[in-house]
């Protein structure tokens, strides 16, 4: 970048600091070379010297020297072409079940990861880099395992992200899943309160971490309400949960542990968790989620409908694919 630029805070950026405000808009320049930016009198707020501390201002205006580091391309991250960011915008918006100035919310696909890691490189964060040219790009407030689908709340600005992340922490989000299960639990609606713990196991000599029901000072408490919502004889039930706390997995394992798995959760439910003639994909779906709006506060309530093979699954066994879930009040 060449010459001088003024930049004008707006609203979401109100109490940010400027160190910050630099690395969400100028990621090349590190810390060291903002420090000496800074002493120099170079960068300045307002035509007045600060600190890399200070909280902004909406509405301030920021001076910038000229940059000449170039902005190095993320090594994890694969360059897209023009087409493939066009491709995955509008992949993700054919996904959007509402959207407004604040948030997006999408039906995550099954088998799509929300985030990159070891040998995944197409993911939801990943898509959300198209999405650079109308602003800021959604922010990821939660995560959905890989291999289930639904409900999934991105915040468009970092006011939004802050408060929903406040509202997941603190479990003020009430997140209802549908399940196929390898059984029908007895009795058939209730509450599992088991704590769990994450576990590092040997299997043929190769270590994997899996998160099981445990006692202790390891343990963490984890619990699940769950209804049966109907069901196509002994051996199949279509179960809604209601996960009270958000452990890793949890109700993969509490549904295990009770002796009805997921459908296709070999992890946790091994040979049992098949049921011949539909798919062995994992049957978990986020259906809805209600949580207040981060700006306005009105109470909202947004409903996945069941895609690919859970979709197949319910009309396989013509399970009604818009009953009602209904929650007494937490305890």
């Amino acid at each position: 970048m060449s010459g001088v630029q003024i930049k004008t805070t707006n609203d979401d950026e109100e109490g940010m600091r400027l160190d910050r405000w630099f690395k969400v808009h100028f990621p090349q320049v590190r810390h060291g070379m903002l420090e000496k930016f800074i002493r120099k009198g170079q960068v300045r707020v307002d035509g007045g010297r600060v600190k890399a501390s200070t909280r902004l201002v909406s509405g301030q205006d920021i001076r910038i020297p000229p940059i000449d580091v170039p902005l190095k391309a993320d090594k994890n991250q694969p360059q897209l072409s023009k087409h493939e960011r066009a491709e995955n915008k509008k992949f993700i918006k054919n996904t959007i079940i509402y959207e407004d100035a604040a948030i997006m919310v999408l039906n995550k696909p099954h088998g799509l990861a929300v985030q990159g890691g070891t040998g995944t490189t197409v993911h939801i964060d990943g898509m959300l880099e198209a999405f650079d040219d109308e602003g800021e790009r959604p922010r990821l407030v939660h995560r959905l395992d890989r291999d289930t689908g639904g409900v999934l709340v991105l915040a468009k600005t970092r006011k939004a992200a802050a408060r929903l992340g406040e509202a997941f922490q603190k479990h003020r989000v009430e997140k209802t899943y549908w399940a196929l299960t390898a059984g029908v639990p007895r009795p058939r609606e209730g509450t599992i309160d088991m704590p769990v713990a994450k576990k590092m196991l040997i299997h043929d000599g190769v270590g994997f971490e899996k998160v099981v029901p445990a006692k202790g000072e390891e343990a963490k408490k984890a619990v699940s309400d769950f209804q049966t919502m109907d069901d196509a004889g002994a051996g199949v039930g279509f179960i809604a949960l209601r996960p009270r706390t958000g452990r890793t997995h949890q109700l993969r394992v509490h549904c295990a542990a009770i002796g009805v798995p997921v459908v296709g959760d070999g992890k946790y439910g091994g040979v049992d968790a098949r049921i011949e003639g539909i798919s062995q994909k994992l049957h978990l779906h986020c259906r809805a989620m209600s949580f207040a709006h981060p700006v306005s506060g009105q109470g909202m309530t947004f409903i996945a409908p069941l895609q690919s093979h859970m979709y197949k699954t319910w009309k396989f066994f013509g399970f009604d694919l818009d009953v009602e879930t209904e929650w007494p009040e937490n305890i």
